[in-house]
């Protein structure tokens, strides 16, 4: 991993996911790039700006992403570029992504709530948005390395033939255990152990199938007992987590969870 892109409004939850990312490019030597959508404070909103008071806003939005930046790089010991802009976020992340090359983007993840479960947030929106992997990190969350993934799959409809590969990569460089995990209604389909064990071959890892029709409970009853310091998923692929209009499952686990979610796209 090379490059990193953490977004920050300079909220709480942004900001400790930002400092969750630059450990991460710290553990793998990555380059960091802070990224600010600049936004008009509701009060000057409501009022006249002016084109200067618009450039003096911006100006010391982008001063305090600079300050911010220059932080983190001391802090850290990571190179750390910064990005501000009057945009929509998921259009501007995926021009960072072409301009830097970047492998993964985190952003925070909101408490739940019923907002979160009908209306989602900016991060649902990047997760859905984005061909990127993006690591949601909800408040609190402290990067101490990953002893415990987990990898919530959805064995009947496939996977992608790479990503099992590059979650084993992930295992070996964290040193973390691995468990596929699946649940659904129905557990009868093709026998895919051959293949499971054949791209996880050489590293610790379980496979666990359960059979319930309440995914998202399994799902957090099995972080609590695994103690699990990491869950992925792939929110795109038509799965157990779809719904009807294809938001509950992966925007309720997106909002709702104590340690990271990363959602690699199909």
């Amino acid at each position: 991993m090379k490059t990193i892109i953490a977004a920050t409004d300079f909220s709480a939850l942004a900001e400790n996911a930002v400092d969750y990312a630059a450990a991460i490019a710290q553990r793998y030597q990555a380059r960091l790039v802070l990224f600010n959508a600049f936004t008009i404070p509701v009060p000057a909103a409501n009022g006249l700006l002016t084109v200067a008071d618009f450039d003096g806003l911006q100006s010391d939005n982008q001063d305090r992403l600079k300050k911010r930046a220059e932080q983190i790089a001391e802090i850290y010991a990571i190179g750390v570029n910064y990005e501000s802009s009057y945009a929509i976020i998921p259009e501007e992340l995926e021009n960072l992504l072409v301009k830097y090359e970047a492998e993964l983007v985190v952003m925070g993840m909101e408490p739940d709530s019923l907002k979160q479960d009908l209306l989602g947030n900016t991060t649902t929106a990047v997760i859905g948005k984005l061909n990127c992997p993006v690591l949601a990190v909800p408040e609190g969350a402290r990067f101490d390395g990953l002893k415990k993934i987990i990898f919530a799959c959805d064995m009947l409809h496939g996977l992608p033939a790479d990503l099992l590969p590059r979650i084993k990569a992930m295992a070996i460089a964290f040193k973390a255990d691995l468990e596929v995990f699946f649940v659904a209604e129905k557990t009868s389909g093709p026998d895919t152990s051959a293949v499971i064990a054949a791209a996880l071959e050489g590293i610790a890892y379980a496979y666990k199938q359960i059979r319930s029709d309440a995914v998202i409970r399994e799902i957090r009853q099995e972080i609590v007992a695994t103690e699990a310091d990491l869950l992925i998923m792939v929110p795109k692929t038509y799965g157990f987590w779809s719904s009807v209009v294809h938001r509950s499952k992966t925007r309720a686990m997106a909002s709702g969870l104590t340690i990271p979610l990363l959602a690699i796209p199909a």
